[in-house]
C-alpha cells in the first residue's frame, strides 16, 4: 500500500470574512482552516462520516499549538500538508503545515493531539484494529520526513 508522505490533498481559498482589521487572516480562522484540513486527513486515515455513523465514535481535539510564520490575505490559495507523528489505542498526535500556493512559503503550522471518543458515553475508547493498523503504517511512512522545529515547541520569550 502506497502512503502519501506527507498527506497533501487539502486546499482552500482565504475568504473575505476570515480577514481581520489588520488585513490578514484572523487568528481564529487559522484554527478553522487547519480544522478543515485535518478533517480531510482524518477521512484519509479512516475516520470517515460513514465510520462515525456505523460506530457512534468520533474524534475530539485535546490540545493544539499554532505557529504564525507569514501572513496570508484575502483570496490567497493555501494548501496543507499533514503527517501523523504518533498514536496509541485512543489518541493521535499529528502535525500540519499551511503553505501559500502561489508564492510557496510556509505560512503557519499546527500541532495537535486528538482522542477517539465513544459518542454514546462521551468517553475515550479504543481505536478499531483496522484503523489502528493503518495508523501504524502511516506513522512509519511519515516518520521518514524531516522533523520540523515547531513540533513540541514550548512557548516562551527568549532570554
Amino acid at each position: 500500500m502506497e502512503i502519501e508522505t506527507p498527506f497533501n490533498q487539502y486546499r482552500a481559498i482565504v475568504k473575505p470574512e476570515w480577514i481581520d482589521y489588520n488585513g490578514h487572516l484572523n487568528v481564529g480562522y487559522y484554527h478553522i482552516a487547519f480544522d478543515n484540513a485535518v478533517e480531510a486527513f482524518f477521512n484519509w486515515l479512516g475516520f470517515t462520516p460513514e465510520h462515525r455513523k456505523q460506530t457512534s465514535c468520533s474524534t475530539f481535539a485535546l490540545e493544539s499549538h499554532l505557529n504564525f510564520l507569514r501572513e496570508v490575505t484575502e483570496s490567497d490559495e493555501i494548501r496543507f500538508e499533514s503527517r501523523l507523528l504518533d498514536h496509541n489505542n485512543k489518541r493521535m498526535h499529528f502535525y500540519q503545515e499551511m503553505y501559500h500556493v502561489n508564492e510557496g512559503y510556509l505560512a503557519a503550522s499546527h500541532e495537535s493531539i486528538g482522542a477517539y471518543i465513544d459518542m454514546t458515553k462521551r468517553r475515550t475508547t479504543a481505536i478499531p484494529t483496522d484503523i489502528s493498523d493503518r495508523l501504524t503504517l502511516v506513522k512509519a511512512a511519515h516518520s521518514t520526513l524531516t522533523r520540523p522545529w515547531q513540533i513540541g515547541h514550548v512557548i516562551s520569550i527568549e532570554k
